[in-house]
């Protein structure tokens, strides 16, 4: 059995869990809610590299992707900062799924699973 490590736990949750060699990371908000679909998934996407490099990986190893956006009409700008940083040649498999999220100001939140 292997050993689990967990990364920014709070009584809550851990933002980052590794077990294996699979890293698990909790869904992710952007901070800055004043901003649109586009701009928050930008700052969720830094925070992702951010976690994953904190685990010892990177968006090359993700295997999967849930994302959730309060909009689907919306879902096009979501999907323009996605495809501008998701490794080309290593797309994870994902789902995106409309869902009222946490607080209304938050628009898009993303959780992924990447190997080690």
């Amino acid at each position: 059995m292997s050993d689990i490590q967990r990364f920014n736990s709070d009584s809550r949750l851990s933002r980052a869990v590794i077990h294996g060699n699979t890293v698990y990371l909790a869904g992710l908000t952007a901070d800055d809610r004043s901003k649109g679909m586009r701009e928050q998934t930008v700052e969720i996407l830094a925070k992702i590299d951010a976690m994953l490099k904190t685990a010892g990986t990177d968006k090359s190893k993700l295997l999967t992707a849930t994302i959730w956006v309060t909009d689907m009409r919306d879902k096009a700008k979501m999907d323009e900062a996605w495809i501008a940083w998701v490794d080309a040649k290593n797309v994870p498999a994902r789902a995106c799924v409309e869902a009222r999220l946490g607080t209304p100001d938050t628009l898009v939140e993303i959780m992924v699973q990447a190997a080690k």
